[in-house]
Protein backbone atom coordinates (compact mmCIF):
# COMPACT_ATOMS: atom_id res chain seq x y z
CA UNK A 1 0.00 0.00 0.00
CA UNK A 2 2.75 2.47 0.91
CA UNK A 3 4.47 1.94 -2.44
CA UNK A 4 1.19 2.52 -4.25
CA UNK A 5 0.62 5.77 -2.33
CA UNK A 6 4.08 7.07 -3.19
CA UNK A 7 3.71 6.12 -6.87
CA UNK A 8 0.29 7.77 -7.16
CA UNK A 9 1.51 10.92 -5.43
CA UNK A 10 4.50 11.17 -7.78
CA UNK A 11 2.28 10.70 -10.84
CA UNK A 12 -0.21 13.31 -9.60
CA UNK A 13 2.62 15.72 -8.86
CA UNK A 14 4.00 15.18 -12.38
CA UNK A 15 0.55 15.84 -13.87
CA UNK A 16 0.34 19.12 -11.94
CA UNK A 17 3.82 20.13 -13.06
CA UNK A 18 3.03 19.28 -16.70
CA UNK A 19 -0.42 20.88 -16.68
CA UNK A 20 0.05 22.83 -19.91
CA UNK A 21 1.84 20.19 -22.04
CA UNK A 22 -0.75 17.49 -21.21
CA UNK A 23 -3.68 19.96 -21.32
CA UNK A 24 -5.23 18.80 -18.03
CA UNK A 25 -6.27 21.38 -15.46
CA UNK A 26 -4.13 21.11 -12.32
CA UNK A 27 -7.19 21.31 -10.08
CA UNK A 28 -8.58 18.17 -11.70
CA UNK A 29 -5.29 16.31 -11.18
CA UNK A 30 -5.02 17.41 -7.54
CA UNK A 31 -8.62 16.53 -6.65
CA UNK A 32 -8.52 13.19 -8.48
CA UNK A 33 -5.20 12.36 -6.86
CA UNK A 34 -6.53 13.20 -3.39
CA UNK A 35 -9.55 10.95 -3.89
CA UNK A 36 -7.42 8.08 -5.25
CA UNK A 37 -4.86 8.33 -2.45
CA UNK A 38 -7.50 8.24 0.27
CA UNK A 39 -9.25 5.35 -1.49
CA UNK A 40 -6.04 3.30 -1.62
CA UNK A 41 -5.35 4.16 2.02
CA UNK A 42 -8.85 3.14 3.12
CA UNK A 43 -8.91 -0.11 1.13
CA UNK A 44 -5.49 -1.17 2.37
CA UNK A 45 -6.10 -0.33 6.04
CA UNK A 46 -7.34 -2.73 8.70
CA UNK A 47 -9.12 -0.18 10.88
CA UNK A 48 -11.79 1.75 8.92
CA UNK A 49 -12.83 3.75 12.00
CA UNK A 50 -9.31 5.11 12.41
CA UNK A 51 -9.24 6.17 8.73
CA UNK A 52 -12.52 8.04 9.14
CA UNK A 53 -11.20 9.80 12.24
CA UNK A 54 -8.02 10.79 10.40
CA UNK A 55 -10.06 12.07 7.46
CA UNK A 56 -12.21 14.15 9.79
CA UNK A 57 -9.10 15.57 11.41
CA UNK A 58 -7.65 16.40 7.99
CA UNK A 59 -10.88 18.00 6.81
CA UNK A 60 -10.94 20.13 9.97
CA UNK A 61 -7.44 21.53 9.48
CA UNK A 62 -7.86 21.81 5.71
CA UNK A 63 -11.22 23.58 5.99
CA UNK A 64 -9.65 26.18 8.26
CA UNK A 65 -7.07 27.02 5.59
CA UNK A 66 -9.66 26.99 2.78
CA UNK A 67 -12.06 29.25 4.70
CA UNK A 68 -9.21 31.64 5.48
CA UNK A 69 -8.17 31.71 1.81
CA UNK A 70 -11.74 32.29 0.61
CA UNK A 71 -12.31 35.04 3.18
CA UNK A 72 -9.07 36.86 2.36
CA UNK A 73 -9.65 36.61 -1.40
CA UNK A 74 -13.21 37.92 -1.01
CA UNK A 75 -12.09 40.89 1.09
CA UNK A 76 -9.50 41.74 -1.56
CA UNK A 77 -12.19 41.50 -4.27
CA UNK A 78 -14.47 43.87 -2.33
CA UNK A 79 -11.64 46.39 -1.94
CA UNK A 80 -10.90 46.05 -5.64
CA UNK A 81 -14.58 46.56 -6.57
CA UNK A 82 -14.47 49.88 -4.75
CA UNK A 83 -11.19 50.85 -6.48
CA UNK A 84 -9.58 50.79 -3.05
CA UNK A 85 -6.13 49.96 -4.37
CA UNK A 86 -6.15 53.29 -6.20
CA UNK A 87 -5.33 54.82 -2.80
CA UNK A 88 -1.98 53.04 -3.03
CA UNK A 89 -1.40 53.15 -6.78
CA UNK A 90 -2.05 56.90 -6.87
CA UNK A 91 0.93 57.35 -4.51
CA UNK A 92 3.31 55.54 -6.87
CA UNK A 93 4.79 58.15 -9.18
CA UNK A 94 7.69 56.17 -10.59
CA UNK A 95 7.64 54.64 -14.05
CA UNK A 96 10.85 52.68 -13.57
CA UNK A 97 10.40 48.93 -13.16
CA UNK A 98 13.37 48.61 -10.81
CA UNK A 99 12.06 51.26 -8.41
CA UNK A 100 8.63 49.64 -8.41
CA UNK A 101 10.20 46.22 -7.82
CA UNK A 102 12.08 47.39 -4.72
CA UNK A 103 8.98 49.13 -3.38
CA UNK A 104 6.69 46.12 -3.90
CA UNK A 105 9.16 43.60 -2.46
CA UNK A 106 9.93 45.76 0.58
CA UNK A 107 6.24 46.25 1.39
CA UNK A 108 5.58 42.53 0.87
CA UNK A 109 8.49 41.49 3.10
CA UNK A 110 7.35 43.54 6.10
CA UNK A 111 3.61 43.18 5.54
CA UNK A 112 3.85 39.37 5.49
CA UNK A 113 5.41 39.48 8.95
CA UNK A 114 2.43 41.46 10.27
CA UNK A 115 -0.30 39.59 8.39
CA UNK A 116 0.93 36.29 6.98
CA UNK A 117 2.54 35.30 3.70
CA UNK A 118 -0.71 33.98 2.16
CA UNK A 119 -2.84 37.06 2.83
CA UNK A 120 0.00 39.39 1.84
CA UNK A 121 0.48 37.56 -1.45
CA UNK A 122 -3.21 37.85 -2.30
CA UNK A 123 -3.20 41.59 -1.53
CA UNK A 124 0.06 42.37 -3.36
CA UNK A 125 -0.74 40.28 -6.45
CA UNK A 126 -4.10 42.04 -6.70
CA UNK A 127 -2.26 45.36 -6.40
CA UNK A 128 0.32 44.55 -9.06
CA UNK A 129 -2.45 43.61 -11.50
CA UNK A 130 -3.56 47.24 -11.20
CA UNK A 131 -0.07 48.59 -11.87
CA UNK A 132 1.45 46.54 -14.68
CA UNK A 133 -0.07 46.17 -18.12
CA UNK A 134 2.49 43.76 -19.60
CA UNK A 135 1.93 40.13 -18.62
CA UNK A 136 5.60 39.11 -18.68
CA UNK A 137 6.41 41.89 -16.20
CA UNK A 138 3.48 40.91 -13.99
CA UNK A 139 4.59 37.28 -13.87
CA UNK A 140 8.09 38.30 -12.82
CA UNK A 141 6.77 40.64 -10.13
CA UNK A 142 4.31 38.04 -8.82
CA UNK A 143 7.14 35.51 -8.54
CA UNK A 144 9.19 38.03 -6.56
CA UNK A 145 6.16 38.69 -4.35
CA UNK A 146 6.04 34.97 -3.52
CA UNK A 147 9.74 34.96 -2.56
CA UNK A 148 9.42 38.18 -0.52
CA UNK A 149 6.24 36.98 1.23
CA UNK A 150 7.75 33.63 2.23
CA UNK A 151 10.96 35.34 3.40
CA UNK A 152 8.99 37.90 5.40
CA UNK A 153 6.79 35.25 6.96
CA UNK A 154 9.70 33.12 8.16
CA UNK A 155 11.05 35.61 10.73
CA UNK A 156 7.69 36.32 12.38
CA UNK A 157 5.79 33.94 14.70
CA UNK A 158 2.55 34.77 12.87
CA UNK A 159 3.97 35.23 9.37
CA UNK A 160 3.96 31.59 8.25
CA UNK A 161 1.86 28.64 9.35
CA UNK A 162 4.94 26.49 10.09
CA UNK A 163 6.55 29.20 12.22
CA UNK A 164 3.23 29.57 14.05
CA UNK A 165 3.19 25.79 14.66
CA UNK A 166 6.64 25.95 16.22
CA UNK A 167 5.66 29.02 18.27
CA UNK A 168 2.46 27.44 19.60
CA UNK A 169 4.32 24.18 20.27
CA UNK A 170 6.89 25.98 22.40
CA UNK A 171 9.88 25.19 20.17
CA UNK A 172 10.54 28.89 19.51
CA UNK A 173 9.70 32.16 21.25
CA UNK A 174 8.43 35.26 19.47
CA UNK A 175 11.24 37.72 20.27
CA UNK A 176 14.01 35.19 19.64
CA UNK A 177 12.73 34.18 16.20
CA UNK A 178 12.48 37.81 15.11
CA UNK A 179 16.04 38.59 16.24
CA UNK A 180 17.68 35.45 14.85
CA UNK A 181 15.94 35.02 11.49
CA UNK A 182 15.52 38.61 10.29
CA UNK A 183 18.91 38.90 8.59
CA UNK A 184 18.70 35.43 7.07
CA UNK A 185 15.21 36.10 5.71
CA UNK A 186 16.25 39.51 4.38
CA UNK A 187 19.19 37.88 2.58
CA UNK A 188 16.83 35.26 1.15
CA UNK A 189 14.87 38.04 -0.53
CA UNK A 190 17.76 40.36 -1.45
CA UNK A 191 19.77 37.88 -3.56
CA UNK A 192 16.96 37.20 -6.10
CA UNK A 193 15.91 40.84 -5.91
CA UNK A 194 19.35 42.12 -6.86
CA UNK A 195 19.57 39.71 -9.80
CA UNK A 196 16.12 40.63 -11.14
CA UNK A 197 16.89 44.33 -10.55
CA UNK A 198 19.97 43.96 -12.78
CA UNK A 199 17.87 42.36 -15.53
CA UNK A 200 15.22 45.12 -15.42
CA UNK A 201 17.52 48.14 -15.18
CA UNK A 202 16.57 51.01 -17.48
CA UNK A 203 13.08 49.67 -18.28
CA UNK A 204 9.78 51.48 -17.72
CA UNK A 205 6.22 50.23 -17.35
CA UNK A 206 2.70 51.22 -18.33
CA UNK A 207 -0.33 51.12 -16.04
CA UNK A 208 -3.45 49.37 -17.40
CA UNK A 209 -6.20 51.71 -18.48
CA UNK A 210 -9.13 51.84 -16.07
CA UNK A 211 -12.64 52.18 -17.39
CA UNK A 212 -13.91 55.53 -16.21
CA UNK A 213 -17.48 54.25 -16.20
CA UNK A 214 -16.84 52.70 -12.78
CA UNK A 215 -16.13 56.04 -11.13
CA UNK A 216 -19.81 56.59 -10.33
CA UNK A 217 -19.84 53.44 -8.22
CA UNK A 218 -16.85 54.42 -6.07
CA UNK A 219 -17.01 57.90 -4.57
CA UNK A 220 -14.08 58.80 -2.35
CA UNK A 221 -15.94 58.17 0.92
CA UNK A 222 -16.98 54.63 -0.02
CA UNK A 223 -13.56 53.82 -1.41
CA UNK A 224 -11.77 55.02 1.73
CA UNK A 225 -14.14 53.27 4.12
CA UNK A 226 -14.01 49.88 2.38
CA UNK A 227 -10.24 50.04 1.82
CA UNK A 228 -9.48 51.05 5.41
CA UNK A 229 -11.88 48.52 6.90
CA UNK A 230 -10.72 45.70 4.60
CA UNK A 231 -7.03 46.23 5.33
CA UNK A 232 -7.74 46.65 9.06
CA UNK A 233 -9.55 43.31 9.11
CA UNK A 234 -6.60 41.55 7.46
CA UNK A 235 -4.11 43.21 9.83
CA UNK A 236 -6.13 42.45 12.97
CA UNK A 237 -6.62 38.72 12.31
CA UNK A 238 -3.44 37.80 14.28
CA UNK A 239 -4.59 39.99 17.17
CA UNK A 240 -8.01 38.29 17.06
CA UNK A 241 -6.31 34.91 17.31
CA UNK A 242 -4.15 36.05 20.23
CA UNK A 243 -7.06 37.48 22.21
CA UNK A 244 -9.69 34.80 21.55
CA UNK A 245 -7.43 31.78 20.88
CA UNK A 246 -9.77 30.95 17.99
CA UNK A 247 -8.23 29.83 14.67
CA UNK A 248 -7.41 32.54 12.10
CA UNK A 249 -10.20 31.49 9.72
CA UNK A 250 -12.77 32.50 12.36
CA UNK A 251 -11.23 35.96 12.50
CA UNK A 252 -11.28 36.37 8.74
CA UNK A 253 -14.90 35.17 8.51
CA UNK A 254 -15.94 37.51 11.33
CA UNK A 255 -14.16 40.34 9.52
CA UNK A 256 -15.82 39.41 6.22
CA UNK A 257 -19.22 39.52 7.93
CA UNK A 258 -18.39 42.94 9.34
CA UNK A 259 -17.30 44.21 5.91
CA UNK A 260 -20.45 42.76 4.37
CA UNK A 261 -22.67 44.48 6.94
CA UNK A 262 -20.95 47.86 6.50
CA UNK A 263 -21.25 47.53 2.73
CA UNK A 264 -24.97 46.79 2.97
CA UNK A 265 -25.48 49.92 5.09
CA UNK A 266 -23.42 52.17 2.80
CA UNK A 267 -25.10 50.99 -0.41
CA UNK A 268 -28.65 50.50 0.92
CA UNK A 269 -30.10 53.48 -1.03
CA UNK A 270 -28.68 52.46 -4.40
CA UNK A 271 -30.55 50.75 -7.19
CA UNK A 272 -30.02 46.96 -7.47
CA UNK A 273 -28.02 47.13 -10.71
CA UNK A 274 -25.76 49.84 -9.29
CA UNK A 275 -25.40 48.10 -5.95
CA UNK A 276 -24.72 44.51 -7.02
CA UNK A 277 -21.08 44.88 -8.29
CA UNK A 278 -20.09 46.39 -4.94
CA UNK A 279 -21.49 43.68 -2.67
CA UNK A 280 -19.71 40.81 -0.95
CA UNK A 281 -22.23 38.47 -2.59
CA UNK A 282 -20.91 39.51 -5.99
CA UNK A 283 -17.28 39.35 -4.81
CA UNK A 284 -17.83 35.72 -3.82
CA UNK A 285 -18.62 34.95 -7.46
CA UNK A 286 -15.40 36.62 -8.61
CA UNK A 287 -12.86 34.69 -6.53
CA UNK A 288 -10.96 31.89 -8.27
CA UNK A 289 -12.70 28.75 -7.03
CA UNK A 290 -10.52 26.59 -9.27
CA UNK A 291 -7.40 27.56 -7.34
CA UNK A 292 -9.20 26.90 -4.06
CA UNK A 293 -10.16 23.41 -5.25
CA UNK A 294 -6.54 22.85 -6.29
CA UNK A 295 -5.37 23.91 -2.84
CA UNK A 296 -7.91 21.55 -1.25
CA UNK A 297 -6.72 18.64 -3.39
CA UNK A 298 -3.05 19.24 -2.57
CA UNK A 299 -3.68 19.40 1.18
CA UNK A 300 -5.81 16.25 1.18
CA UNK A 301 -3.26 14.37 -0.93
CA UNK A 302 -0.31 15.28 1.27
CA UNK A 303 -2.33 14.33 4.37
CA UNK A 304 -2.26 10.67 3.30
CA UNK A 305 1.54 10.75 3.33
CA UNK A 306 1.40 12.22 6.81
CA UNK A 307 -1.12 9.73 8.27
CA UNK A 308 0.72 6.73 6.80
CA UNK A 309 3.95 8.04 8.39
CA UNK A 310 5.73 8.16 5.04
CA UNK A 311 7.00 11.67 5.79
CA UNK A 312 8.06 10.70 9.30
CA UNK A 313 9.92 7.70 7.88
CA UNK A 314 11.61 9.95 5.36
CA UNK A 315 12.74 12.29 8.14
CA UNK A 316 14.08 9.33 10.15
CA UNK A 317 15.95 8.05 7.08
CA UNK A 318 17.52 11.47 6.59
CA UNK A 319 18.61 11.50 10.23
CA UNK A 320 20.21 8.08 9.88
CA UNK A 321 21.88 8.55 6.51
CA UNK A 322 23.00 12.20 6.75
CA UNK A 323 23.58 12.69 10.46
CA UNK A 324 24.39 16.43 10.39
CA UNK A 325 21.56 18.52 11.79
CA UNK A 326 22.15 21.49 9.50
CA UNK A 327 22.28 19.29 6.39
CA UNK A 328 19.09 17.46 7.42
CA UNK A 329 17.18 20.69 7.93
CA UNK A 330 18.47 22.07 4.63
CA UNK A 331 17.21 18.89 2.93
CA UNK A 332 13.82 19.25 4.64
CA UNK A 333 13.62 22.81 3.37
CA UNK A 334 14.34 21.65 -0.18
CA UNK A 335 11.74 18.92 0.23
CA UNK A 336 9.19 21.54 1.30
CA UNK A 337 9.41 22.91 -2.26
CA UNK A 338 7.87 19.65 -3.45
CA UNK A 339 5.39 18.76 -0.71
CA UNK A 340 3.57 20.95 1.79
CA UNK A 341 5.82 22.24 4.57
CA UNK A 342 3.15 21.82 7.26
CA UNK A 343 3.35 17.99 7.52
CA UNK A 344 7.13 18.18 7.17
CA UNK A 345 7.40 20.49 10.16
CA UNK A 346 4.83 18.42 12.04
CA UNK A 347 6.92 15.30 11.39
CA UNK A 348 10.04 17.12 12.58
CA UNK A 349 8.30 18.25 15.76
CA UNK A 350 7.33 14.65 16.47
CA UNK A 351 10.73 13.27 15.58
CA UNK A 352 12.90 15.51 17.76
CA UNK A 353 12.19 15.91 21.48
CA UNK A 354 12.25 19.12 23.48
CA UNK A 355 14.57 17.48 26.00
CA UNK A 356 17.27 17.05 23.39
CA UNK A 357 16.51 20.30 21.56
CA UNK A 358 15.20 22.99 23.98
CA UNK A 359 13.28 26.12 22.86
CA UNK A 360 15.15 28.51 20.56
CA UNK A 361 17.85 25.94 19.80
CA UNK A 362 19.57 25.79 16.43
CA UNK A 363 17.33 22.99 15.14
CA UNK A 364 14.00 24.74 15.66
CA UNK A 365 15.10 28.15 14.41
CA UNK A 366 16.74 26.65 11.34
CA UNK A 367 13.64 24.56 10.62
CA UNK A 368 11.55 27.75 10.81
CA UNK A 369 13.81 29.40 8.23
CA UNK A 370 14.19 26.46 5.85
CA UNK A 371 10.56 25.34 5.91
CA UNK A 372 9.35 28.92 5.52
CA UNK A 373 11.58 29.91 2.61
CA UNK A 374 12.24 26.56 0.90
CA UNK A 375 8.72 26.60 -0.52
CA UNK A 376 9.69 29.51 -2.80
CA UNK A 377 11.91 27.23 -4.89
CA UNK A 378 8.86 25.80 -6.68
CA UNK A 379 5.56 27.61 -7.25
CA UNK A 380 3.49 24.90 -5.53
CA UNK A 381 5.86 24.66 -2.57
CA UNK A 382 4.00 27.19 -0.43
CA UNK A 383 0.50 28.49 0.18
CA UNK A 384 1.62 31.87 -1.14
CA UNK A 385 2.85 30.27 -4.34
CA UNK A 386 -0.34 28.26 -4.83
CA UNK A 387 -2.46 31.39 -4.33
CA UNK A 388 -0.33 33.39 -6.79
CA UNK A 389 -0.46 30.52 -9.26
CA UNK A 390 -4.25 30.58 -9.19
CA UNK A 391 -4.67 34.35 -9.36
CA UNK A 392 -2.13 35.13 -12.09
CA UNK A 393 -2.20 31.73 -13.92
CA UNK A 394 1.54 31.16 -13.52
CA UNK A 395 2.78 28.04 -15.32
CA UNK A 396 4.75 25.59 -13.20
CA UNK A 397 7.40 25.12 -15.91
CA UNK A 398 7.80 28.89 -16.41
CA UNK A 399 8.43 29.41 -12.70
CA UNK A 400 10.88 26.53 -12.56
CA UNK A 401 12.88 27.86 -15.52
CA UNK A 402 12.84 31.55 -14.60
CA UNK A 403 12.65 31.73 -10.81
CA UNK A 404 13.64 28.47 -9.11
CA UNK A 405 17.40 29.03 -9.45
CA UNK A 406 17.07 32.57 -8.06
CA UNK A 407 15.03 31.31 -5.10
CA UNK A 408 17.56 28.52 -4.54
CA UNK A 409 20.43 31.01 -4.41
CA UNK A 410 18.53 33.12 -1.89
CA UNK A 411 17.69 30.01 0.15
CA UNK A 412 21.32 28.92 0.54
CA UNK A 413 22.58 32.49 1.07
CA UNK A 414 20.09 33.07 3.88
CA UNK A 415 20.94 29.68 5.41
CA UNK A 416 24.64 30.60 5.39
CA UNK A 417 23.88 33.93 7.08
CA UNK A 418 21.89 32.21 9.83
CA UNK A 419 24.56 29.54 10.47
CA UNK A 420 27.32 32.15 10.75
CA UNK A 421 25.14 34.37 12.95
CA UNK A 422 24.24 31.46 15.24
CA UNK A 423 27.82 30.26 15.66
CA UNK A 424 29.33 33.63 16.42
CA UNK A 425 26.56 35.74 17.95
CA UNK A 426 23.91 33.44 19.42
Amino acid sequence: MLVALVVVFVVVYAAIALEHPIQIEKSASALFGAGLLWTIYAVGATDPEAIVDQLRETIGSTAGIIFFLMGAMTIVEVIDAHDGFEIITSQINTKKLTTLLWLICSVTFFLSAVLDNLTTTIVMVSLIRKLLDKQSDRLLFVAMIVIAANAGGAWSPIGDVTTTMLWIGGQITALAIVKTLFLASLTNMLIPLLIVNYRLRGRTFATPEIDGSDDAFTPAFERNVMFTLGVAILVLVPAFKTVTHLPPFMGILFGLGTLWLVGEVIHRRKQPLERRPLTVAHALTQIDLSSIVFFLGILLAVATLEHTHILAALAAWLDQSIGRTDAIVLALGLLSAIVDNVPLVAASMGMYGMGQYPPDSFLWEFIAYCAGTGGSILIIGSAAGVAAMGIEKIQFIWYMRKISVLALLGYFAGAAVYIVQFRYFH
